[in-house]
């Protein structure tokens, strides 16, 4: 990854604004996926080849993340899809977010002597929220999809069984919580099954998923949500301590949204509505930095209004933003043009905006272990998904008998206004849990259309899930192809704490002076100057497909800081078997 990357947009935008005078394809020329794991791309690559659409792959690929990626995300947690049917037009955003369970009162996460209980918010049952991820695969499958549950599932199932070779990032992630993940009998049986922790280059093998996922593929949302799997469920985490009861996992709904939509030049990108944050926060900084011709100035110039556009999004996301079906969300006006050129007009082009000017506290994060996954089918239907567990392996608790680890959502909530949560960052009153509420999400599935092109578009990496997206959107309207989107270098803003953070060799020494020069602070991997540990030294996990309208060429890009994901595309022809 080198810093020249980020001025590849400055070279090629002139060619990518010139509208080519050609007529458009009217269908892709075959298929796309692209996912942090070479088995679930395999497995939706393999449901697209026998006839399947790209509900069915995605149903195939999230289900197989659920599997390989038990540190990121599983049918214990939850996520967004974003859907694009190609007979309709449609646009649609599925919400398969967790829920608070009834017991999960604020009082809950509390001491004796009222301090705030970090272990009981992020570890073990009271950290779990009611898992979301399997109702979408009902959901998707009855709805969108043209293949049963019995064949989209069969690849997960047959790889929980078989087992697959654990990877650097599990064995490091199990060490860092192998203390809490120890605790709990279920989770010893998976993860210990052989009397000692998994190693890079092992089979592990999860009997136990794999009969949850049968059950699901052969009774759809009974068998998850009730019977055999859900009593598991319910004993497992009511033996720890929790209070969970029948009735609120059997009322777990999905929920279809309307995306959030709006223009950024010639761009029309539909992307995540609340209860996620990034979609109001990609509409302002996009049309913040409308104003500018990006193209014409220079690296530092061009960073501080990306950064001044950061900034002034996330201040708006910790005040406003929660769960649409509990709290007044005041959409409109954020996502206005207008709002934008309010914002843009308090920016100074020549000095950092301190945000202790921009009134307020600092806004609820989301960990860094979630997973994305794009695909492009050949009738032109595309899928955006994100999905997670919040922290490394969740909460570490895996109900004996289920084979399903279960979230720490729950520290999404602000269980405590005015404390921070596991990442040092507070929450409010429209983010604190109640009966069923969504608690706040960054995750951020993506499209961008265009006459000339279809890109589809997301990553993991908590709040800097936003700003990735919104540097990888950048990145497509300057040209480069997938593969140099998910490269990118990567920095961010959130507003609190003020300072910006940046992976390695994301900026030169000099444009890191000429930042520090217009005021900003600068956290890079490596500097504590700036009061923390430095940022990390790489970020996200991005996957994107795109489709050349006017070439008939689809491309498919997986982040190369991930040595395990996998991008394929295969033509029409090998798509018809």
């Amino acid at each position: 990854m080198k810093p020249f990357l980020s001025l590849l947009f400055v070279l090629l935008l002139p060619f990518a604004a010139c509208a080519r005078d050609v007529r458009p394809t009217d269908m892709p020329p075959g298929h796309a996926v692209a996912s942090a794991h070479a088995l679930a791309t395999e497995a939706g690559m393999d449901v697209l080849r026998d006839g399947g659409n790209a509900f069915d792959a995605a149903i195939a690929v999230s289900a197989v993340l659920s599997v390989v990626e038990p540190i990121s995300s599983g049918i214990g947690g939850g996520g967004f899809f974003l859907l694009h049917d190609a007979a309709t037009g449609k646009d649609v955003f599925i919400d398969a977010r967790e829920t608070s369970p009834a017991s999960a009162t604020p009082d809950r996460y509390l001491t004796d002597n009222g301090e705030f209980d970090r272990d009981r918010a992020e570890n073990g049952p009271w950290a779990a929220g009611i898992p979301g991820l399997p109702a979408a695969f009902v959901h998707l499958a009855d709805r969108y999809g043209s293949m049963p549950l019995s064949r989209t599932l069969a690849p997960a199932i047959r790889i929980a069984r078989e087992g697959f070779p654990v990877y650097g990032r599990i064995e490091r992630g199990y060490r860092a919580r192998a203390a809490v993940m120890e605790r709990y009998p279920g989770t010893r049986e998976v993860f210990l099954a052989n009397g000692v922790p998994p190693k890079e280059g092992d089979l592990l093998r999860q009997p136990d998923l794999a009969r949850t996922l049968e059950l699901l593929a052969e009774k759809g949302y009974d068998g998850f949500y009730r019977g055999e799997v859900a009593d598991k469920l319910i004993a497992g985490v009511n033996a720890e301590g929790g209070q969970w009861n029948a009735t609120e996992l059997a009322s777990y709904e999905v929920k279809e949204r309307e995306p959030i939509r709006f223009r950024y030049r010639d761009w029309d990108i539909v992307t995540a509505p609340p209860p996620s944050s990034g979609g109001i926060a990609l509409a302002q900084m996009l049309q913040i930095l409308s104003g500018w011709n990006l193209a014409e100035l220079d690296e530092v110039q061009r960073t501080h209004l990306v950064v001044e556009s950061m900034r002034r999004a996330f201040r708006d996301r910790t005040f406003y933003l929660g769960d649409p079906d509990f709290v007044k969300v005041p959409q409109r006006l954020l996502t206005s043009p207008d709002y934008a050129a309010g914002l843009r007009a308090t920016i100074n082009p020549a000095k950092a905006t301190p945000s202790d000017l921009l009134s307020g506290a600092p806004t609820p994060l989301e960990s860094d272990e979630t997973t994305h996954f794009s695909i492009i089918d050949a009738q032109g239907n595309r899928v955006a998904g994100t999905q997670t567990v919040n922290l490394l392996f969740g909460s570490g608790l895996i109900p004996p008998g289920t084979g399903v680890l279960l979230n720490n959502e729950m520290d999404d909530f602000a269980l405590k206004p005015g404390t921070p949560n596991a990442f040092g960052v507070m929450g409010f009153e429209a983010n604190a849990p109640e009966p069923g509420k969504r608690m706040l999400s960054s995750m951020t599935p993506t499209f961008m259309v265009s006459p000339q092109r279809v890109a589809v578009l997301g990553t993991p990496g908590g709040s800097r899930i936003i700003t990735m997206v919104l540097l990888g959107i950048l990145g497509y309207d300057a040209g480069l192809d997938a593969q140099a989107v998910t490269a990118l270098p990567r920095y961010h803003h959130q507003w609190m704490p003020d300072v910006i953070g940046a992976e390695s060799d994301t900026f030169t020494p000099e444009v890191a002076e000429g930042l520090r020069a217009l005021g900003h602070q600068l956290n890079l991997p490596g500097d504590t100057a700036a009061g923390g540990r430095g940022s990390s030294h790489v970020w996200g996990n991005f996957q994107t497909v795109s489709w050349d309208r006017i070439d008939g060429t689809l491309e498919a890009g997986s982040d190369p800081r991930n040595p395990v994901g996998r991008a394929m595309v295969e033509p029409a022809k090998a798509a018809a078997r």
